[in-house]
């Protein structure tokens, strides 16, 4: 008997295979030039396996299939491809029919992709493009980066509220094929403005006769155009919304933001976080050289590097501490990293929870108390074993309590500084994600070296 899974299984291994098949065929069309044969095979598999064979191809290869394929089958190869590579495959395209391809790409995808070219080249592309697209990608170039105008689409389904149903499926199948959606519709009274919102289900089963002002719903959750990315998406994730709309202050309706758009987002965001958490000006790439990639790390390791030389000048403050006693250097490594894992540990708490908008005032307060109390028995639990293991091996029962009680105090203090300094940048307006796993790292290492050599000094008569 096959059970569903393992139909699924086979399903998807049959899926592959042909895949691959299509893919064979294709590489052999293509190095024959057979050009009615290539563009069968090829727009046959989906557009996701179309932009992966296209990637994979060289340079001479790629012009090849530009000269086998329209603007508007580049188009929908390109909306499946990473932002940094539409930029080069755009630039390498004659430019004429470069300009094609990204009038028939969604007005904000082209917009993306225009925003990493030199202006010169936008300039270029915006001069010879059709004007109806030209005049609809200017407009949204004007909006400021990662805000909803930058990320909006003027291309949507707007009904006005005095049309009945009947007028209102014939204006949809008007507008339907230039729309990125047509889930949703969005009503407006005779001055534009945003006023109700209407699914395709409602307006499918509802009367031919009736108007639309009856039918609509008049709670309408918008943002306005210059509302951070950020902060979009997690409205979109807090609604289940597959599209939202963008107003201006006056709340005429000036464009939708997608969920394939907030996808992208969130990747960038992630991105965004995960290069300044690793103390990187931006995340490194595969294709980036060794020059591009060190321009990249250096920025923040220079400065890591003068706070690295405060930890030492302050060890060195204390050499004659380490002069009476000098086993205390072996427990340096120990007691900084144990600060630097515990800070690094809880900054990736407080972030994740402050990017996701999991924390309000009182959770943040919540956030607080948890981690100082998590420290506390950290700290505890961390103190008395290597107090144990040091009284073991050294047979020094000071010493073990004394590197205990630092430990203790330094895992306290570095796990409410990884949550507390996020906290206090976010209060800042400042992206809590620059409090970098490496910052928190050197500062809570300046930290312990105070707290341990503090006491060893003030306790060396036990020492001795």
């Amino acid at each position: 008997m096959i059970h569903s899974t393992d139909k699924g299984v086979g399903d998807r291994v049959e899926e592959v295979k042909k895949t691959e098949k299509h893919i064979g065929v294709l590489r052999r069309l293509l190095k024959n030039e057979q050009t009615e044969g290539f563009r069968r095979e090829f727009l046959e598999i989906h557009p996701y396996d179309q932009a992966m064979f296209f990637r994979e191809q060289s340079q001479n290869a790629r012009l090849q299939i530009y000269s086998y394929l329209s603007p508007e089958e580049i188009a929908e190869i390109m909306e499946n491809i990473e932002l940094e590579e539409t930029e080069m495959f755009i630039t390498e395209m004659d430019p004429r029919f470069a300009s094609m391809v990204l009038a028939e790409m969604p007005a904000d995808d082209a917009v993306d992709i225009l925003n990493e070219l030199e202006k010169d080249a936008v300039a270029s592309f915006l001069t010879i493009m059709d004007k109806t697209a030209a005049d609809e990608i200017k407009e949204l170039l004007h909006y400021e980066e990662k805000t909803a105008g930058s990320i909006m689409t003027t291309e949507f389904v707007a009904v006005y509220k005095s049309y009945t149903v009947k007028e209102t499926m014939q204006q949809m199948k008007k507008q339907a094929p230039n729309a990125e959606t047509i889930y949703y519709m969005y009503v407006l009274d005779e001055n534009k403005h945003l006023v109700g919102v209407l699914s395709l289900r409602d307006l499918i089963i509802a009367d031919e006769e009736e108007y639309i002002s009856t039918i609509m719903s008049e709670h309408v959750v918008s943002v306005s155009v210059g509302r951070d990315q950020e902060e979009i998406a997690q409205m979109m994730r807090d609604y289940d919304f597959l599209a939202l709309p963008v107003v201006d202050f006056q709340n005429h309706l000036l464009g939708i933001i997608t969920v394939d758009d907030i996808l992208d987002v969130m990747d960038e965001e992630a991105s965004d976080d995960y290069s300044k958490l690793a103390a990187i000006s931006d995340v490194d790439r595969p294709d980036d050289g060794p020059v591009k990639s060190a321009k990249k790390r250096l920025p923040w390791l220079i400065i890591l590097l003068f706070l690295g030389m405060l930890t030492a000048s302050l060890i060195g403050s204390f050499e004659e501490t380490l002069e009476q006693v000098a086993v205390l250097a072996i427990f340096i490594p120990l007691i900084a990293g144990m600060a630097g894992n515990t800070g690094t540990q809880s900054l990736a708490v407080a972030v994740r929870g402050l990017a996701t908008g999991d924390y309000g005032k009182q959770g943040k307060m919540k956030l607080i108390a948890r981690e100082a109390t998590t420290g506390l028995i950290t700290g505890f639990v961390c103190g008395t074993v290597i107090s144990i293991v040091i009284y073991l091996w050294k047979g020094e029962l000071f010493l073990g309590i004394l590197v205990g009680i630092s430990i203790m105090a330094t895992l306290i203090i570095a796990t409410l500084s990884g949550a507390l300094i996020p906290i206090v940048m976010d209060r800042l307006n400042i992206d809590p994600a620059v409090a970098s796993g490496p910052f928190i790292t050197t500062l809570n290492d300046i930290t312990s070296v105070l707290i341990y050599f503090g006491m060893a000094t003030t306790f060396m008569r036990f020492l001795i």
